[in-house]
């Protein structure tokens, strides 16, 4: 794990509800090319509405890295400056996420809300 994000007692499970603005822990396996891969923290941005259906989560990674981007809101998460990055959001089974580490403020996660706004409108 990256020495980064500091987790302790972070186990998988199919019985956690998420809900939208929790950070979890998602393993991801052979990334290609300029996908985010590693064992790393993402935010879960589907609606609650969804997250209570069970099964997947649409969620976002977070990074430490400094690449400003027009889909990459800045945030601050467990110390840690970096930022929310939406242009590579996946959908997850309930099954590879973590319980909750923590949540994004609610500042973030209105600006997270408000870019993917403005990612999908027309």
């Amino acid at each position: 794990m990256n020495g980064r994000w500091k987790i302790s007692g972070s186990k998988m499970s199919e019985s956690v509800t998420l809900r939208r603005g929790d950070v979890v822990i998602i393993a991801l396996a052979d990334p290609v090319h300029r996908e985010i891969g590693k064992r790393r923290p993402f935010v879960v941005v589907s609606p609650d509405e969804l997250n209570m259906l069970g099964g997947t989560h649409l969620v976002a990674p977070l990074t430490t890295g400094h690449h400003p981007y027009i889909y990459r809101v800045p945030c601050q998460f467990a110390g840690r400056k970096g930022h929310v990055v939406l242009d590579q959001m996946i959908v997850v089974d309930s099954s590879r996420t973590s319980q909750p580490v923590g949540r994004l403020v609610p500042a973030a996660l209105r600006e997270v809300l408000a870019a993917l706004r403005d990612m999908f409108e027309e």
